[in-house]
């Protein structure tokens, strides 16, 4: 039997990451809980549901948050659109998010509504307030890029693997607007595998704990369902009824990904496409199809 995708099943390895500096960092980030005056947190809008960790609800309960679907430049507009009406429906403040090229103003404009409240207590009592936000999400979402982006300036360590930031990191934007950065936090068993492959495929789970073959056949098998023409064009696929395996082998033809014998290089090829994908060279595609109720 295949799935959605015309995946077929088999004995697949468990997808689950929580290296010890995890368990560390929610430490980390409760502690700072109370000095923070609100929270933005930063999901992929590619897969806005599998990116949020769901430990985060408890953890931040009582703090005005802003929810953002980052990358939104790689994902499809017209299903961003529809999780936003999904997350609005149920009364979560969200918007999505270039976090290289976006506006910059609307984020600060946010800010202001979210601490708006407390900043106006304060001023009336003659204390002008240093505004101290919190900016969360899992590995690999963005959050250093898009601190540097609202700074101006290099100031937060950035990568394009997951775990760059190990630790707490105050940036101050302005003498009244302090942003913390905060290691990318998982949580500790991811039970839906779906979800788990979703966020290995973004690079959120380190590639070196995955089987990278199986998981760029389930990216390549995801967009001959959705979007089969990236695919054919991008890697000369002659043979778009190929599946699976055969499918990886004829992107990896189609690329001269070719070894001694005229063998196909499929771990080579795996690499590169899972790269390409993340780097948004296949084009804007969502993994995650908002519910229904988001229609309405």
């Amino acid at each position: 039997m295949m799935d959605e995708y015309g995946i077929v099943p088999g004995k697949e390895r468990q997808i689950n990451w929580y290296p010890g500096h995890m368990a560390k960092s929610k430490r980390l980030l409760q502690e700072q809980i109370s000095r923070t005056d609100a929270v933005i947190e930063l999901c992929d809008a590619r897969i806005p549901l599998a990116s949020r960790n769901p430990d985060l609800d408890a953890m931040l309960s009582g703090k005005p948050r802003l929810l953002v679907l980052n990358k939104a430049d790689l994902a499809d507009p017209e299903e961003t659109r529809r999780w936003l009406a999904f997350f609005r429906k149920q009364g979560q403040k969200c918007l999505s998010y270039n976090g290289i090229r976006g506006n910059i103003r609307v984020i600060l404009d946010k800010i202001d509504e979210l601490t708006r409240e407390k900043v106006e207590a304060l001023a009336k009592r003659g204390v002008r307030k240093t505004v101290r936000i919190m900016i969360v999400g899992i590995p690999n979402v963005g959050k250093s890029t898009f601190i540097n982006r609202i700074s101006g300036s290099v100031m937060a360590r950035t990568g394009d693997r997951p775990g760059v930031t190990r630790s707490n990191q105050w940036v101050k934007i302005n003498p009244y607007l302090e942003l913390l950065d905060t290691p990318g936090l998982l949580w500790p068993k991811i039970e839906n595998q779906s979800d788990a492959k979703c966020l290995a495929l973004i690079g959120t789970i380190n590639d070196q704990v995955i089987d990278q073959q199986a998981m760029a056949i389930e990216l390549l098998m995801r967009f001959k369902t959705v979007r089969p023409e990236a695919i054919e064009t991008r890697f000369h696929i002659r043979n778009m009824d190929a599946d699976n395996e055969e499918l990886l082998t004829e992107a990896c033809r189609g690329r001269g990904w070719i070894v001694a014998r005229g063998e196909v290089d499929t771990d080579r090829g795996a690499s590169v496409i899972l790269d390409e994908f993340r780097a948004g060279k296949l084009g804007a595609v969502s993994l995650q199809r908002a519910p229904e109720e988001a229609e309405a």
